[in-house]
């Protein structure tokens, strides 16, 4: 395995005022590439330039997390909201971030969707294409990160952005590779040593079990472990371990 080469993803900066959400500054020094809320699901300013001045100083890439208008419900709820709007949502969370890295001395380097957002473009064709649409209109050199097999990674590579496959260390996953509802039981992981174990299978293209215990290879060029799951910094520390130690070279994926 000493030529696979994968990135480590974390969704950071979800706090939001007084609120924190997980330890962003420990995942920082983990993770090789951070997906940094952009203020419509959590995230402020003040946390957006902490968040990217912190990444720079710890040479890790700077991802614009997007997703819809949703602040109570932290970006996990359906919304239909009309293409334009959420081209121009989207436009405007990149942009946001963006000053941010760049005061930090950097720039958004690419863009993944969140929560819902994330779920619902990997079939709803006019929402996939609207976000597509934001990419492209923002700056079309912006890897995009997403779910293999999704609407939003098909019409976004027809579009001629580069796409990169998503694999999720802490999360269950449907025989159809989809993820499992966060409703249902079992659809979280926990346990380190099994999320760790499951990452050197998914990047040595091995496969790992569906939630019905069937066999699913998953090929990632990132894998992402959730910033706001209990336990999340000693997981990715396990993860990276275990990574490193299979001969797996982790780098951020977005130059």
């Amino acid at each position: 395995m000493t030529q696979v080469r994968v990135d480590l993803n974390s969704d950071l900066g979800e706090g939001f005022g007084q609120w924190t959400l997980g330890d962003d500054d420990a995942l920082l020094g983990v993770v090789t590439s951070a997906n940094v809320a952009c203020g419509f699901h959590a995230s402020d300013a003040t946390i957006m330039r902490r968040v990217c001045a912190q990444a720079v100083q710890s040479g890790v890439a700077i991802g614009a997390q997007v997703g819809y208008r949703d602040l109570p419900g932290f970006g996990r709820r359906f919304i239909d909201v009309e293409p334009e709007s959420l081209t121009a949502d989207v436009v405007y969370q990149i942009g946001a971030l963006e000053a941010f890295a760049r005061i930090a001395g950097d720039r958004v380097r690419y863009v993944k969707p969140h929560g819902a957002l994330y779920n619902a473009i990997v079939h709803h064709e006019e929402q996939a294409a609207a976000v597509v649409a934001a990419v492209v209109a923002y700056d079309r050199t912006l890897p995009v990160l997403g779910l293999p097999g999704s609407a939003w990674l098909r019409l976004a590579g027809e579009a001629g952005l580069t796409v990169v496959h998503e694999a999720f260390a802490d999360r269950a996953y449907t025989p159809e590779g989809t993820l499992v509802s966060r409703r249902l039981p079992g659809a979280v992981l926990h346990d380190p040593a099994e999320i760790a174990a499951r990452c050197v299978a998914m990047a040595a293209g091995e496969p790992i079990r569906d939630v019905e215990g069937g066999d699913l290879t998953l090929r990632p060029g990132s894998i992402c472990v959730h910033g706001d799951t209990p336990g999340a910094v000693e997981i990715a520390r396990q993860v990276r371990e275990a990574l490193t130690s299979a001969g797996v070279a982790l780098a951020p994926f977005a130059a």
